[in-house]
């Protein structure tokens, strides 16, 4: 979440009216987490929401597909946020020249250092979604595989990636060369989250209350889905490897849905293509966010290290 457009309250009170029951505005705040699209909560004298504005990376002939995705998890009472339908019944309007989206708020808060217990919780619940998209007949390419990776590599530059990191470019480079030779291609696909970090996921104590954002969902490798999520919750603010809470993922996970050996063996390979799909999607943002946006770029480093931890680690080591 972030915010690149701005919207007045007077903007947001028409937005409103076009919503049966929405309520009187009270209070309208931008929401500064994440970078891709603009986010605000809006409080009025009945509930909170979220108003989405969907900025350019976002094809607004792909909405429908997001829509229909929390629509099919929440009829299955997984605990996503759906789009709120105006009275015409739309669930997509434009405000300030954006395609836009009034949001379920959920309960709930998200844990910057969540404990082995939440993720555990996570990977369960993982694997329930995983469960439920096995019988969702949507598709969506994935934008960001291991060609776009190429591109976006290409786009930065060796020389600007090491001036973020000594020698990163160069190892970049080295990376999607050993990618492209050993990247799975007959594992499982299905539709997936793609970006389950923790700022996605809502918690009351230990107890999970809501997953967000799914505005990466696409049709990929279904385990690789489990690799992004793995990266994401098993390393600390230092980078440091947890392995309890890598044991705890995996058990999570497994208690919902199950890895086959094929995919426990090309485990390794899609945590280095998590690592790298991230690395070089907060490359780019850090070299090319406007200094003007009301958001903060992520530190690509950060997954660069794990890169580098992944390509010395066996399974045993990664907690399986």
């Amino acid at each position: 979440m972030a915010v690149y457009t701005s919207v007045s309250n007077d903007e947001v009170s028409s937005f409103l009216a076009l919503y049966p029951e929405s309520g009187r505005l009270l209070s309208v705040k931008g929401i500064t987490e994440g970078v891709e699209n603009s986010n605000y909560l809006i409080t009025t004298d009945r509930r909170a929401y979220i108003l989405t504005l969907y900025e350019k990376r976002v094809n607004p002939e792909e909405l429908p597909f997001f829509m229909a995705l929390t629509d099919h998890l929440a009829a299955e009472n997984l605990p996503v946020p759906k789009a709120w339908r105006s009275r015409d019944g739309k669930q997509i309007q434009t405000l300030a020249g954006r395609p836009a989206c009034l949001i379920e708020f959920l309960q709930g808060r998200w844990t910057p250092s969540p404990s082995p217990a939440q993720t555990q919780a996570t990977g369960e619940m993982l694997g329930k979604m995983h469960n439920s998209l096995t019988h969702f007949n949507l598709n969506r390419k994935n934008s960001l595989d291991l060609p776009s990776w190429h591109e976006l590599f290409h786009r930065c530059g060796i020389e600007a990636l090491n001036s973020i990191e000594a020698g990163m470019g160069d190892e970049v480079k080295q990376e999607l060369a050993y990618l492209d030779q050993f990247w799975p291609k007959d594992l499982p696909h299905s539709v997936i989250h793609a970006d389950l970090f923790p700022d996605n996921v809502l918690f009351e104590g230990e107890r999970l209350k809501g997953v967000i954002d799914f505005y990466f969902a696409c049709t990929e490798i279904r385990a690789w889905d489990l690799a992004i999520t793995y990266s994401a919750w098993c390393f600390d603010s230092d980078n440091r490897f947890l392995p309890e809470h890598a044991h705890a993922l995996i058990k999570g996970y497994h208690q919902t849905f199950t890895l086959s050996e094929e995919e426990r063996a090309a485990f390794p390979v899609l945590l280095r293509g998590a690592a790298l799909r991230f690395l070089l999607t907060r490359a780019w943002d850090w070299l090319n966010t406007p200094k003007e946006a009301l958001v903060v770029p992520k530190d690509p480093r950060d997954f660069f290290k794990r890169m580098l931890h992944y390509r010395q680690a066996d399974l045993t080591a990664l907690g399986f």
